[in-house]
């Protein structure tokens, strides 16, 4: 089993990081939080990114985008950035036990070490902190959804020691996003719905790509995921998620109106899919790690497909922005 180095507080920079470089100029003592909150691997910040401004564009499609949209879009990425941070760190804590005898986790800054547990607490506070002032700056619908989110993020961390499906949980917590970027723009339809559970079906799929890389470790110390269930068929059961949530995410564009858009979205995003899986076919599974990153121009191409949708509503003169609709005129008896 790997075990923590013994020195304790000097963390190196991990082989792996997205952005060695970057993490290597920090000062050696804010480095350990940054790994911590995962700064040098920002592909989780745009998967939850993500799905926040296709809820917004999505709920837009009707009647068209507003300039308000931007500062929207600004509080998402940083909400992103702080929570995702936070959600790690919390992780993190709850799976030291675990991280200590994998490989891959080891080195991570709470089994390394070089953060005690104390310290990790309050640095998840002060990540929470940020993330109440951003939470204030939104609607008060966007409120409550963020809020019903806690519990989600709170007890995902355990999800891996009683079933066999925490990417399930991880689809219903890292979309949540959809429901509050909805809940900003307009109200939460039915049609936000079957989008999100198709995104549920996409982060099933993706996140089990990425626990191709920890299949025997996991088998050694008793962590259980989908990848691990769908054993040799992981590849293809994978792209079947994905198929069912390019057909969620067409059926949502439907009903919302999307029109021909919507369904070049789909379709654009099913071939995304069908590449993932061919890849990882044919070159094997060490392309884990980089198809599961593939999966930030995947949800790209579906929030960029929404939000052109809704910049170009039926109706609108082709204006870029939608203007508030003149007040209805008094009915009354016409003059004679």
């Amino acid at each position: 089993m790997p075990q923590p180095p013994e020195n304790h507080g000097n963390l190196a920079v991990p082989p792996d990081s997205a952005l060695p470089g970057w993490l290597a100029r920090l000062p050696a003592a804010w480095r350990p939080y940054a790994m911590l909150a995962r700064l040098d691997r920002p592909v989780g910040v745009w998967l939850l990114f993500l799905p926040c401004v296709m809820g917004l564009g999505f709920a837009r499609i009707p009647a068209g985008l507003q300039a308000i949209d931007l500062l929207w879009v600004l509080l998402f990425l940083i909400g992103a950035i702080v929570m995702r941070g936070a959600g790690c760190t919390w992780n993190d804590i709850t799976d030291k036990d675990f991280d200590a005898k994998v490989a891959r986790t080891a080195a991570r800054p709470i089994p390394s070490g070089a953060v005690s547990v104390k310290q990790a607490y309050i640095f998840l506070l002060a990540q929470l902190a940020i993330g109440f002032l951003i939470w204030l700056g939104l609607p008060w619908d966007a409120k409550l959804a963020a809020l019903l989110a806690l519990p989600l993020v709170a007890i995902y961390p355990y999800t891996k020691r009683v079933t066999w499906w925490p990417q399930a949980w991880l689809g219903l917590t890292f979309n949540w996003g959809v429901l509050v970027g909805a809940a900003t723009a307009d109200v939460i339809t039915g049609p936000v719905y079957i989008l999100y559970f198709g995104l549920v079906l996409w982060t099933i799929a993706y996140d089990t790509i990425y626990a191709l890389q920890d299949r025997e470790d996991d088998a050694l110390i008793g962590v259980r995921s989908t990848a691990r269930l769908f054993g040799e068929r992981a590849v293809l059961i994978s792209f079947g998620f994905h198929t069912g949530a390019a057909a969620l995410i067409a059926l949502a564009a439907y009903a919302q109106g999307a029109g021909r858009l919507g369904a070049l979205t789909a379709l654009l995003f099913l071939a995304h899919g069908a590449w993932q899986a061919m890849t990882l076919k044919t070159r094997g599974e060490s392309k884990a790690l980089a198809m599961f990153k593939a999966n930030v121009p995947a949800g790209a191409i579906v929030a960029i497909g929404f939000l052109i949708a809704a910049l170009f509503p039926a109706g609108t003169s082709g204006r870029l922005f939608a203007e508030d609709a003149p007040p209805p005129a008094e009915a009354g008896v016409p003059d004679t």
